[in-house]
């Protein structure tokens, strides 16, 4: 049986943030298309998780990407319309019980955008 994967958010100008807390992750499979994304992996228990998410707003889906480690799998989705704030992560105005915001990210936007830009770099470069 598949389950929801624990999943964390936040909100930057330019990006929006996606954590999928798995331990151990296998076989990941990320598709970041320009208005959902799918997540689906196992942990080394064998436990299949899968989330579909349905996003607030556009995604360029061509300037995503996705990083695994070791405790989680973080997607970083470049926004199309910069500087525009997501109120929520999904299309739809329910909270699934496996979203939650990630608040020790979430923080003021003023002068963000040089740190943004320097996670997205250290992301990239693994």
């Amino acid at each position: 049986p598949r389950q929801p994967a624990k999943t964390l958010w936040y909100d930057r100008p330019r990006y929006v943030y996606l954590e999928f807390c798995v331990e151990d992750s296998r076989d990941v499979k990320v598709v970041i298309e320009d208005q959902r994304l799918v997540f689906s992996c196992k942990n080394a228990d064998g436990v299949e998780f899968y989330n579909e998410i349905n996003l607030y707003a556009r995604v360029n889906s061509k300037d995503s990407r996705e990083k695994r480690s070791d405790r989680s799998i973080t997607c970083f989705m470049r926004k199309w319309k910069e500087k525009v704030a997501w109120p929520r992560i999904t299309k739809e105005n329910i909270k699934p019980a496996w979203l939650s915001v990630d608040f020790d990210n979430w923080r003021d936007w003023e002068g963000d955008e040089e740190l943004e830009r320097a996670m997205v770099e250290q992301y990239a470069e693994v």
